[in-house]
């Protein structure tokens, strides 16, 4: 099975380094649900220590981080008590263990052309209501930028909060823009006025709002 943006998310019920979870007990949250190739590799290392490190930011923007892997359980636990003695850095998430591929095979997160026995490093952005709202996928090879995980984040739930859309390149604070006219009314009005609606506009149809909301 494969999902895509616009689905409800699958619920499932796992065992992780937290004890069992399941996904709708994080109904009304913000879940990051990301995949990982395996255990003791030095790429997943380094994400997991950087997920780690900005597990605050993900807290402050409403939202929980769940990670996965096709190992055991006893595997993520010696894992992450080895990267705390490594680098001090303790793992404040938990871990699905997914052996026998429960849980990657309901999200498509194994991609057969690079790898029958690993997870691609998959990010799924799950918003408070459980529809999944962005798909971000990554090879085995190169790891995650966790500022870009977070500036999406950001920019989907400015979306929903403030009725707007977010142009290339934007980054929180930054002018975001509106939707295009749907009527010929609307259309007309925006080009007449778009001061009244605290619109900058390039054309009818690319418009920028200084203060989102």
């Amino acid at each position: 099975m494969n999902v895509s943006i616009g689905m409800k998310a699958p619920d499932f019920s796992a065992m992780t380094t937290f004890g069992p979870i399941k996904l709708s007990d994080y109904k009304g949250h913000w879940v990051i649900l990301f995949s990982h190739p395996g255990d003791f590799t030095p790429v997943c290392t380094t994400e997991f220590v950087a997920f780690a490190q900005a597990n605050d930011q993900f807290e402050a923007l409403n939202a929980k981080l769940i990670g996965l892997s096709i190992d055991s359980n006893p595997s993520h636990l010696a894992w992450v008590n080895q990267i705390y003695l490594l680098t001090g850095v303790q793992i404040p998430f938990p871990i699905i263990a997914d052996r026998m591929a429960e849980v990657a095979g309901m999200y498509g997160m194994i991609a057969p052309d690079a790898s029958k026995q690993e997870t691609v490093r998959n990010v799924f952005f799950i918003d408070p209501d459980q529809i999944i709202r962005a798909i971000l996928v990554y090879p085995l090879t190169n790891g995650r930028n966790i500022c870009e995980i977070i500036r999406l984040l950001t920019a989907l739930e400015t979306t929903d909060r403030c009725n707007v859309v977010t142009p290339a390149n934007w980054e929180p604070g930054s002018p975001a823009m509106v939707p295009p006219p749907r009527t010929y009314d609307q259309m007309i009005e925006r080009i007449n006025n778009p001061q009244a609606q605290n619109l900058n506009c390039m054309d009818w149809f690319w418009c920028y709002k200084d203060k989102p909301c």
